[in-house]
């Protein structure tokens, strides 16, 4: 079953939306054998009873990960995926779809972004938060944020 099909049945009428997000979303781009998976549920108020599902699921719960009810849960079974549950209009959720969108539509952005993936995952490769970290600018950059600290 595909990856989304499991989620609603799982999920059920709690699911807004889900977006296949992350660079396996992204056709030609370097990317981890993981699946990564946003989860809008249809009202904030359905997190909790979401999250409960997808741990009685055997989902490993990984917690707010970015600060902002965005609840992230992995899965190592076949294939590999880390699910987010988040609320409606979750501006990390906005985020991950615009650059996604950006990365399928610009080669040249794309091209940068995989060299910049390839590189850090030299630098850094057994520590996710610092990688994730040191590509902030890059994927602000690329959507149009700038942020006060110069991150």
């Amino acid at each position: 079953m595909e990856v989304s099909q499991s989620l609603r049945a799982l999920l059920g009428d709690a699911v807004y939306a889900v977006d296949h997000v992350g660079s396996t979303a992204v056709p030609g781009l370097a990317a981890k054998p993981v699946i990564d998976v946003d989860v809008t549920l249809c009202s904030r108020k359905r997190i909790e009873a979401a999250c409960r599902c997808m741990a009685d699921a055997g989902y490993d719960a990984r917690g707010n990960r970015y600060e902002d009810d965005m609840w992230a849960f992995l899965s190592s079974g076949e294939p590999a995926c880390r699910v987010y549950l988040c609320p409606p209009e979750n501006e990390t959720h906005r985020r991950r779809v615009v650059f996604r969108d950006r990365l399928r539509q610009d080669g040249a952005l794309r091209a940068a972004y995989g060299a910049l993936k390839l590189r850090l995952s030299a630098q850094l490769p057994l520590d996710g938060d610092a990688y994730t970290a040191a590509k902030r600018s890059f994927i602000e950059a690329a959507i149009g944020i700038s942020t006060p600290s110069g991150r």
